[in-house]
């Protein structure tokens, strides 16, 4: 594996972001103080605790995986959708670059930006309620990897989308509902028996669930289940990016 095409590519992507700070890191931290804003007050004052845990809290992991979800895919569907629109992206497949060095480049920079922005929004989720990470390994291992499989993501929505109202179809009308429906601002346990089985076909619950349980030791469902999600998810995106490749699917004119 060549390192200089990739860490190019690498740095180019990083270099948008520092051009677009505002777009990149500011907003989506606004957004998310006003989460705990609005939250804490309207539903905070109704539900003190959830398994022992201050509502507030609570809802931290599930505000982090909400963020980083959303802008992993949206920062890798831009970062290969842009070089497809301008047509440079006919020059980096000509190149001597493996598609392996490309898709290292792309969701290597999109990923570092998201886990980059849920750090922040810890830190800054600390400002407005106590915090607890009851394990920092796997909370760091759920960070890493959600950011990379969604970025993978992110990159096949990229390549499928030939305009930029399709960039954010899926993250509008398909991650943001799943999140909000997967637990991240409740625990699956306060729903009725039939929506908890109808709520476990969410492929979300068990993201934030296994990334709550790293804080607090609480969980929806269990661990295994949760790793099992994510990396099946990352396996099939693997695949799916593979096969992009190997027929050239919406990469050749």
């Amino acid at each position: 594996m060549n390192l200089y095409p990739i860490r190019a590519i690498y740095m180019a992507e990083m270099a948008r972001t520092r051009r677009t700070l505002l777009q990149s890191i500011v907003s989506p931290v606004i957004s998310t103080s006003l989460y705990f804003v609005v939250f804490g007050a309207a539903i905070g004052s109704r539900i003190s605790e959830i398994e022992g845990v201050s509502y507030g809290a609570f809802i931290v992991p599930g505000l982090i995986m909400l963020m980083l979800l959303t802008q992993s895919v949206s920062n890798a569907s831009f970062g290969i959708f842009f070089p497809k629109f301008s047509g440079s992206i006919y020059e980096i497949l000509s190149a001597p670059i493996s598609y392996l060095e490309i898709v290292v480049g792309y969701v290597g920079a999109a990923a570092s930006k998201s886990i980059i922005l849920g750090l922040i929004i810890l830190a800054t989720s600390g400002f407005f309620v106590p915090l607890e990470i009851a394990h920092p390994v796997w909370m760091l291992t759920f960070l890493v990897l959600t950011a990379i499989t969604f970025s993978l993501l992110g990159f096949i929505i990229g390549i499928w989308a030939d305009g930029f109202d399709k960039l954010q179809l899926v993250p509008l009308l398909v991650i943001t509902p799943l999140t909000f429906l997967g637990g991240s601002f409740y625990s699956i346990d306060m729903l009725p028996p039939f929506w908890q089985t109808v709520t476990l076909a969410n492929p979300v619950v068990y993201l934030v669930s296994g990334f709550r349980w790293s804080f607090y030791g609480i969980s929806d469902v269990s661990l295994g289940a949760s790793v099992a999600m994510i990396l099946l998810f990352l396996v099939g995106c693997l695949a799916t990016i593979g096969w992009i490749f190997r027929t050239g699917y919406r990469l050749k004119p």
